[in-house]
């Protein structure tokens, strides 16, 4: 970064009166810049103490600049036909038009005299400079590069993809780029980009017009960017298939299939599910980086998952129980089985045989037998717990509950001395009863083995660093099932969005629960299969406390929104 004196190209006006910074105080953060070889803008952000959108708008203001925040961002159209991505990256700016077609130069260091030169003589035609923060210009950056990496790597003649699929595919910017196929410079760099938003779910959707691509971060799907052409959609499913061995011929039926990818050092699973559609074919690519999640288990517990103190008090009850089973339940992503090794890892001293049978082994814990499930080979879920019974252990992991027969043994392994913790998939505590009843399994037995049922959710939580209070409207309050003399004590919150959270005004997610633990009333109403809502009110009178109330809960501390709460859960 260069510094230049105020005879510069970029100069520092006579600050006038609501100026935040003099001429003293930009030249003294100057020569402390030069000094300890940093920028400027670093340095007076430092001196400041301001938090970045204050300090952004009076920087702005002492240059004479416009300011602009992330939301001004997005409500611009970025000009890269003018200047483009890869040149916006390199520099450290990003050109754009306003509503009116004026030309912008967003701009996180004003005081860099090369780049205003360069920009100069680069951009035909006048524009003005504006100020953005360094870390919104980097979030709007990062958040626009896994569409226009992809789409500039593919060309209108594509031509159809010649490489062969193999066993770790290799992955790094500089690798995506030597890649001589378009189609598979696209489908390489769609992955690097996932992997980079740390996205759980890739999906690749022919339409009408094409492909679109689609990533889910934090349990919401976003889309990264469209592609034109029924062709080249074809192409691209094509390579999918190649990667993960399947017949590329066969477009009538649902496929399923797993590769790896390398990258930054370390292999990443991902499982392939291809599904045929009116307009060709759909695939959905889950990331698993085994790696990544088994830095995060280790040492995790279960008040790391954001349960309240309530919620992980009776989770470790049940976790210390010599026999029976603790059931997890909730819809595809949300953090079932994370839950689970939190609870195994605080159990897990040495002196008991865990053993788990899962698709896949997500995370890999020292001193736990972990058995992968391969059906390909015969070996199910049901086979493999048959076989660990008779290798003598003291608690068991299901990975999931999928048919009657896996159902059955596990209800048997509970009765027989053994602490069996496993997932189903139902939507609240009370549905796992009938999913238990519907596969097969007799009532009596299956509560006479089950201590208790969890069900959980994940909530996307405010970002730290741009919420702010906000009041949500009368309208959005009453179809979010509250009243006005509800709202006592309430602290409404939302994030504004900023470089810290990647514009979106969330940052993270926890986990809410709700938890069903059985004594003899409850069990002798599943028994007699008493309808759900006696076992609702016996549940509510042994304490049970529902999802939407721990929901609300998170609204009422600010940690979160009406909106995300409503898209979560269930409006009571």
């Amino acid at each position: 970064m260069n510094v230049r004196e105020d005879s510069a190209a970029v100069s520092v006006r006579e600050a006038p009166e609501a100026a935040a910074f003099s001429v003293a105080q930009v030249r003294e953060a100057r020569a402390l810049a030069v000094k300890s070889q940093r920028g400027i803008v670093e340095v007076l952000e430092e001196r400041s103490g301001m938090e970045p959108g204050a300090f952004t708008r009076a920087l702005a203001q002492t240059l004479g600049y416009r300011a602009l925040a992330m939301m001004d961002l997005h409500a611009l159209e970025a000009a890269f036909d003018v200047l483009s991505f890869q040149v916006a990256l390199e520099r450290g700016c990003v050109l754009f038009r306003d509503a009116e077609g004026r030309l912008l130069l967003a701009v996180g260091d004003p005081f860099d005299r090369d780049l205003h030169t360069w920009a100069q003589t680069r951009v035909a035609g006048d524009f003005a400079t504006c100020v953005v923060h360094h870390t919104d210009l980097a979030a709007y950056l990062s958040r626009h590069e896994e569409t226009l990496r992809a789409m500039d790597s593919v060309l209108p003649d594509a031509t159809k993809a010649t490489s062969d699929g193999t066993p770790v595919e290799d992955l790094s910017f500089k690798t995506i780029h030597e890649d001589t196929s378009q189609i598979v410079k696209l489908v390489h760099s769609t992955l690097y980009d996932a992997f980079k938003l740390q996205a759980s779910d890739i999906h690749l959707e022919s339409n009408a017009g094409g492909l679109a691509i689609k990533y889910r971060v934090d349990g919401v799907l976003t889309t990264a960017g469209t592609l034109s052409g029924a062709e080249l959609a074809e192409q691209v499913m094509s390579r999918i298939k190649v990667m993960s061995e399947l017949d590329i011929s066969e477009r009538r039926v649902p496929q399923d299939g797993r590769f790896k990818i390398g990258v930054r050092g370390r292999e990443v699973d991902c499982r392939v599910s291809v599904m045929p559609s009116i307009f060709g074919e759909d695939a959905v690519i889950r990331i698993l980086d085994k790696q990544a999640l088994s830095d995060q288990i280790k040492g995790l517990r279960l008040s790391y998952l954001g349960f309240d103190e309530r919620i992980v008090t009776q989770v470790r009850r049940l976790s210390a129980e010599p026999y029976g089973m603790l059931l997890v339940t909730g819809p595809t992503g949300s953090g079932k089985t994370t839950s689970l090794y939190a609870a195994i890892s605080e159990i897990n001293h040495g002196h008991d045989k865990i053993i788990t049978i899962e698709d896949p082994v997500e995370y890999q814990l020292p001193g736990v037998l972990q058995i992968p499930v391969n059906e390909k080979k015969g070996l199910t879920f049901a086979r493999g717990l048959r076989s660990i019974l008779r290798h003598d252990p003291d608690k068991i992991m299901v990975g999931e509950i999928r048919d009657a027969e896996t159902a059955q043994i596990a209800v048997q392994s509970a009765l027989t001395g053994h602490l069996v913790f496993t997932t189903v998939h139902a939507n609240n505590v009370f549905d796992v009863i009938g999913r238990f009843v519907h596969m097969g399994v007799d009532p009596y037995m299956f509560v006479s083995a089950l201590n208790g049922v969890i069900a959980q959710r994940l909530v996307r939580v405010n970002c730290a660093q741009c919420s702010q209070e906000e009041l949500p409207d009368d309208r959005l309050i009453a179809d979010s099932g509250l009243s006005l003399d509800q709202l006592e004590g309430f602290v409404f919150k939302s994030g504004r969005g900023c470089g810290h959270c990647r514009g979106t005004g969330f940052k993270g997610r926890r986990a809410i629960g709700e938890i069903l633990r059985l004594n003899d009333e409850i069990r002798e109403l599943i028994v007699a299969r008493e309808p759900i809502s006696r076992i609702r009110d016996a549940a509510i009178r042994r304490g049970t406390r529902f999802l939407r109330e721990a929901a609300v809960d998170l609204v009422k501390a600010g940690e979160t929104t009406l909106q995300e709460i409503n898209r979560v859960t269930f409006v009571a």
